[in-house]
């Protein structure tokens, strides 16, 4: 054991003082932090560029429909040709042509946007919202109802089904499906990645040491199986700790950026309602609205936040990375030993890493359908389950599940271990000759 212990410090050492873990360290973080804190402050963000556009109404019917906004003006055009004003468009100062057809009752499609720039998503539902309830009042005065406009007030109604976890003990818990498919393809896809990444450098260490004929030394003083083990086991330590390097860094960057930087991200939509001058008492009623419809949201996300037991998901994490680790790493240690450079291990890595890749495939479908037989037999299968399992935890998994695949991948990692001892034992000092399949198959059956 002091043998594998003081093999595990040294390539944990080697490797942690490498610089390109510590570029990762600093980038990794960055990157995390980047992909939270940047989409939520451009989703609340606005182009606050004003925009004039030309309106070209062939019927004549939509003349004043679409109102301005803070950043948006229409300017409706008479007895204006369409294709005059599409080749004149920008002297007029004009951000884009807006054409509307006599048919457009009947035909969607017949509500055109000419520019030489895309129009962003809230032009578009701004410009087609504001149409489609002009045409829906018009229909509506074509049956002469009375008082219509306080009718449709009165009848406006707005449904927010809100999901409720029933646990074994009859305890309540509120959760929200788009959070936790998000957190379970977080969770399935950074134990891909982290397997994937650390066990090819396994695969690159023995193959580098064997080509620079060092194994050859060290060989001389520890077991084959001694070496193999401590070399894993230390890329393991490396690997988790980039991980919890990441975990705390991305925690302080969001928190201290979204502080300082973007204060708006931690007020809650009432508070930036109210932080608004807003003039007219229609639009306070339209913001009041959306906000209170986005407060919603947000409750429910952040309840479900709370709900989740991160105590076990990090507790989860933490296993299958490891062990999904241990037993990818085996194989791609024995594959670095049955070869003499990187370009030969093609024909061997497909095999190893087809299970991998089907798990990271079926991950969308695990999280839509987390109860499926699909999901079910992947999250067992031991050369899956760390991805797939790993997704379908922040959905709640029956705890006979969850033991069964956490059972079979530790058997599993014992026994590839065993195979990838006997591969490694005889692979590690052979050079100088091509190997296939069959002459693997010898090695493993060598007492």
């Amino acid at each position: 054991m002091n043998k594998i212990g003081l093999i595990i410090r040294r390539e944990y050492l080697t490797r942690v003082r490498k610089r390109s873990f510590i570029i990762m360290s600093i980038l990794g973080p960055l990157i995390f932090a980047g992909f939270m804190v940047i989409p939520a402050w451009m989703a609340m963000s606005e182009d606050q560029d004003l925009k004039k556009i030309a309106i070209v109404d062939s019927s004549n019917l939509f003349m004043n429909v679409i109102p301005d906004t803070d950043y948006l003006t229409f300017e409706y055009l008479y007895n204006t040709k369409l294709h005059d004003i599409k080749e004149n468009y920008r002297k007029g100062g004009y951000y884009g042509v807006l054409y509307i057809s006599h048919i457009v009752a009947s035909e969607p499609n017949s509500v055109i946007f000419y520019s030489d720039k895309t129009p962003n998503q809230s032009t578009k539902i701004h410009i087609s919202k504001a149409i489609e309830e002009y045409i829906r009042d018009q229909k509506l005065l074509a049956y002469e109802i009375e008082d219509l406009d306080n009718i449709l007030k009165s009848v406006k109604t707005r449904i927010n089904v809100r999901t409720i976890k029933l646990s074994d003990d009859g305890s309540e818990k509120e959760s929200n499906t788009g959070i936790v498919m998000a957190i379970g393809y977080i969770g399935g896809f950074l134990i891909y990645m982290f397997i994937f990444f650390f066990g090819a450098a396994v695969m690159r260490g023995v193959i580098e040491e064997k080509v620079n004929r060092i194994v050859e030394v060290v060989i001389s003083s520890v077991k084959p199986f001694q070496l193999m083990l401590g070399k894993i086991l230390g890329i393991a330590m490396v690997g988790l700790s980039q991980f919890l390097i990441w975990v705390v860094s991305t925690f302080l960057l969001v928190t201290i950026t979204s502080t300082l930087f973007f204060p708006e991200l931690n007020m809650s939509p009432t508070d930036r309602v109210v932080a608004q001058d807003i003039m007219s008492t229609a639009p306070a009623e339209i913001e009041t609205e959306a906000a209170s419809e986005e407060m919603v949201e947000i409750m429910s996300a952040l309840s479900t936040l709370r709900n989740i037991d991160f105590g076990v998901m990090l507790g989860s994490f933490l296993f299958y990375f490891l062990f999904g680790y241990l037993l990818y790493a085996a194989m791609f240690a024995s594959i670095g030993a049955a070869v003499d450079n990187e370009t030969d291990t093609q024909q061997f890595m497909l095999p190893v890493t087809i299970p991998l890749i089907l798990s990271l495939v079926v991950l969308v479908n695990v999280i839509s359908n987390p109860d499926s037989s699909v999901a079910f037999w992947f999250s067992i299968i031991p050369f899956t389950s760390p991805v797939v399992m790993m997704a379908r935890i922040p959905f709640g998994v029956p705890y006979w599940e969850v033991l069964l695949s956490m059972g079979l991948l530790i058997i599993t990692f014992l026994g590839m271990t065993w195979v990838a001892a006997k591969i490694y034992r005889t692979g590690i000092l052979m050079y100088g000759k091509k190997v296939n399949y069959r002459e693997i198959w010898k090695w493993i059956r060598y007492s």
